[in-house]
């Protein structure tokens, strides 16, 4: 795994094709391999933090109001 900025969708989505395998299977801890995966992760999540925000609104959408 090369670890470096994540800038578009398709690095976005080569990052998860390299990382997916790993969940379930993760690295040992305190191995290289677990610290380029926690990097990894990390710069995934701030791509999609960027990319796709969740927001805190919890308001409902007008269409399910009952105003």
């Amino acid at each position: 795994m090369t670890i470096r900025q994540i800038r578009n969708e398709d690095e976005y989505r080569a990052a998860l094709r390299e990382v997916s395998p790993l969940f379930d299977n993760e690295p040992e801890p305190g191995t290289e391999e677990a610290e380029v995966f926690e990097a990894m992760v990390l710069l995934i999540e701030a791509y999609e933090a960027e990319h796709y925000p969740v927001g805190n609104n919890t308001e409902l959408p007008k269409h399910m109001s009952s105003e």
